[in-house]
Formats: structure tokens, sequence, C-alpha cells
């Protein structure tokens, strides 16, 4: 039998009274009680549940731009479990496991003594009905710490989930999978909180869950590219169309945080408002549409954040050169020893760079070696240093060539952070672009399509940036300055805490 994910909107608690109503003046399909026992964890809302003697667990795929979760069952096994059964249950938990699991018993031993994983008797009762071609669940959870009423609607189409969501009078309500549900219940359950970064060229959304003992872990993490500094004027006016979609694309983000079940949503600007004389033009826009507050943030501290996140977890020494290329401007931290000697920002960006020499396509050697010229001239305050040991690159541009050089069909920011990327590999890939028209870069395995047009241009500031500092390569950093202001603004945990999940790169 073929193993489909399917799509899933659940809610908990007082909201789902009137799609419990609903529901309740229905006749069921078919109404069941059983006593599981849910393996919670405080890392992951993995689903691993025990009922009858069996081990069942689900792995969430992904979270659509609507909240919706698609879950994908992976583990089906009868006691006693093998041992790769087991460590597979325990890494969808994330938790490491202890030999020698075989029996019911010895599984739940284990889980008691990690004090990341709770595992709680529950019993259930489900009456199941067709809502608009899904399945549709109404549910009593009874546990030692309370009881809780869920509905639940299933498909493996996603379209149908949407229709019969809103047929319910669900669609307003925070979307929260029965591990949450549970962790709430228990009091277990980590704060949600969002950071939505407005860049020159991509609009970045995360979404990070805070434990109660400060560790972050990361629920969404995904870019929308909405270039706005397309056709930004010379006095850095922004364009009307492409405020437009970029607020388009923030009260979308806003919406999902919302339906995630975020508290707080903290949302920054970047280099393409700071030099715009009517921001305001967006900022309002976005405070109308959605109530959340765009706030422009300085050069030093957009550089800052931005060095905080990405030197998390990359054990480098002696002094170190961090930089960020975005569409509008670049930052620069130098360091030794963990102390910060300088700090800046430059406005050389991968958008204004292509408009400039028309770097969307294909191209002559002339024309990007006149770009290169104008990189250099923007990076000049870069010129005269020693090299320094070693160099950390971070944003877009970077994780995409990484991306490329790794052949990744899938990105996989496990691949992608702490991997290195040579001045080689870069000038490879810039003469690949050079030669290719947007639609043909398209087609390059590992590149985000959507960066097809200003990819030249980053790689073109990446081989400058490489050159004037005297570096044969650098080391690529796949978090961002939103890693550090979730960090920051929201809890006391270090910035890159969060896990990671696997996302398409800013």
């Amino acid at each position: 039998m073929t193993i489909r994910p399917r799509w899933e909107w659940r809610a908990f608690g007082d909201g789902v009274q009137a799609a419990d109503a609903r529901l309740a003046a229905l006749a069921p399909e078919r109404v069941e009680d059983s006593d599981e026992v849910y393996l919670l964890s405080l890392v992951s809302d993995a689903s691993v549940k025990i009922r009858d003697g069996r081990l069942d667990a689900k792995r969430l795929l992904l979270i659509d731009g609507e909240g919706l979760e698609q879950w994908m069952p992976v583990l089906k096994a009868a006691f006693p479990l093998s041992a790769e059964e087991a460590a597979s249950a325990f890494a969808l938990l994330g938790a490491p496991a202890p030999g020698g699991l075989t029996d019911l018993q010895a599984l739940l031993a284990a889980a008691d003594a990690d004090p990341q994983l709770r595992a709680v008797p529950v019993h259930k009762r489900r009456e199941h009905f067709t809502v608009g071609g899904c399945m549709a669940e109404r549910s009593v959870l009874r546990t030692d710490a309370g009881a809780v009423r869920t509905v639940a609607v299933e498909s493996t189409d996603a379209a149908r989930v949407g229709a019969a969501v809103r047929e319910l009078g669900l669609e307003a309500l925070p979307v929260t999978c029965v591990a949450r549900g549970l962790k709430a219940l228990m009091g277990v359950a980590g704060r949600r909180c969002a950071v939505i970064d407005v860049g020159t060229n991509s609009v970045k959304f995360h979404v990070g869950e805070q434990s109660s003992g400060g560790r972050w872990r990361t629920v969404v993490d995904r870019a929308a590219v909405t270039r706005l500094g397309e056709r930004q004027g010379a006095d850095g006016a922004l364009n009307a169309i492409a405020v437009a979609r970029t607020a388009d694309a923030i009260t979308a983000m806003a919406r999902q945080a919302r339906r995630l079940g975020v508290s707080e949503i903290a949302a920054v600007g970047t280099a393409g408002l700071r030099r715009a004389p009517n921001a305001a033009e967006l900022i309002d826009a976005v405070r109308a549409r959605c109530d959340v507050e765009v706030e422009v943030l300085p050069e030093e501290e957009e550089a800052r954040l931005a060095y905080v996140a990405a030197t998390h977890g990359l054990e480098l020494a002696g002094p170190l050169a961090v930089f960020d290329t975005g569409g509008g401007s670049s930052q620069f931290t130098f360091t030794h020893d963990g102390q910060v000697d300088e700090r800046f920002s430059v406005p050389v960006g991968a958008v204004r760079l292509t408009e400039r020499h028309g770097l969307d396509g294909a191209t002559s050697r002339e024309t990007v070696e006149q770009a290169l010229r104008d990189v250099e001239a923007g990076l000049e305050r870069l010129g005269g240093r020693d090299a320094p040991e070693a160099v950390v690159g971070m944003g877009g541009a970077i994780t995409n060539l990484a991306a490329v050089q790794q052949g990744l069909a899938a990105y996989d920011p496990e691949v992608i952070h702490g991997s290195t990327l040579s001045r080689n590999e870069v000038e490879r890939q810039l003469e690949r672009y050079r030669t290719r028209s947007a639609a043909e870069r398209r087609a390059i395995t590992g590149l985000q399509p959507n960066r097809a047009e200003v990819i030249l241009a980053g790689a073109c500031i990446v081989r400058s940036v490489l050159v004037l500092l005297g570096a044969e390569g650098l080391t690529v950093s796949d978090r961002g300055l939103r890693h550090g202001l979730i960090a920051e603004r929201f809890g006391h945990a270090t910035a890159a805490g969060p896990g990671r999940a696997a996302t398409a790169p800013g």
C-alpha cells in the first residue's frame, strides 16, 4: 500500500465550539474510545504514540502559507521494537535512543529518564465524520492534567481541507497539532514568536518556539522574493508596485504567524527602507493591513545582529571577518578573539547591481568586469587590511552558491551551515551564470528559482569581497539577522539556538 502524506488542520480548546456544535448535529460515521500513551518532546512536535501494543510515528513535512500542516506516517511497529525502529522514534523526538530497547516498558522508562521527554497516558474519544470530502474528527482527550476538546480536518488534498475548515468556521484559529495541544495542557508548551525581515530583495519569515529552558526551535523559516528595491529611484524612493507586493507578503506572513499561535511579532527593515524617503508608504500599509509595525534598523544594529547569529556554532579562531550581502547593502564585522573591532554597512547589493549593469540574463565579459570594478569601488573600506584567518559569509546569494556547489535538489540547512565555498568555485559559478539567461539559470540544481535574476550580481559581490580580503574562500553560515533578532527581542537564549528545519534559503 502506498503511504501518502496528509494535510491536517487541527484546533484545540474553547475556540472550536462552533465547529464542535456543527459536527455534533451530524450523525457520526463511527465512534472510537482508546487508551494511548503519547511521547512528547520539548524540542519537537513529532507525533509518537503507543496504542494496542504498537508504536505509531508521524513526521511534520511542512507548513503551508495558510498554516496547514502536512504529516507523513514514518513508522508503524509492534513491540518488541528493533534497535533501528527505536532509534527512529527517538530521533523524531530529538532525543538520543538508549541502547537495548526492546519492549514497551523499557521504552517508557527511557522516556521518563530523559528531561526533554514526557510519556503522557491519554484516554481518547473520537467521533468521525466526512465534511467536504475530508475526514473530520471531533475528539476529547483526557489526561491526568485535565481534558481538552479538539476538532481536526484532514485529507491528501490541501484545497479540500481549506474549504472544509472554512465551512466549519475554523479558519481564524491557530493550527495546533496533537503533540503541541497536549504539551499546552500539561503546561510545558513553548512560547512562539515571529520575526519578519524586510530586505531589498526578499522578505524573510522566521517563527521560533522557546522552551522553558530557553532553547529556541525553528517552526517555520522561509523567504519570499518581493524585490522591494526594484526600480528604486536615484533618491532611494520605492516603486509603488514593489511596495504593494512587499506589503502583500508581509501581511501573509503575519497571518500565518498568528495561525501558528505566536504571541509576538517583530518586523524590521534594512537597507532598502533606510535609504527610501517614502519608506512610510510601506510601513503605513503594513500597519493598516495586519497591525504589524516595521522598524527600520540602523546599519550598525543590522550588522551586529547578523554577526551574532552567523558565528554561532562555527568554531573559528583568530581574526575573523563576517559579511552578509543582501539586495541593497552588505554588512561587515571584523573581530579578534570574540571582540568586535569594527562594524559597518555599505550600499552594495545584488538588486542594485543587477539593475545598474543588466545582469539578470546572459551578458558579456566586459559587462561583468565593469560590474566587478563597480563593486570593488563600493567596497573600498575593505582595502589595506591584513587578511583575516577566516571569513564567514551569509545571506541568500551565499547560501544559493553553496547549494549549487553541493547539488542540492532540496535545500538542507544542515548541509549548508559550516560548509566552505572557495574563490575558485565562486568564479566558476559566476562564469556559469554569465553565459545563461534567467530561464536557463533556473534549471541549475541547487539554485532557488526566484534568485535567477540576481545570482550573477551576488556572485560578483562575493568574489570581490574574497579578493579584497585576500581570502581563498569562506565558511558559509545559514543563520541570519532573523535568528539573532528573535533571541534578543524575545528571550535570553543564544542567537542561533533554534534548531533547523529543511527550508529554502533566504
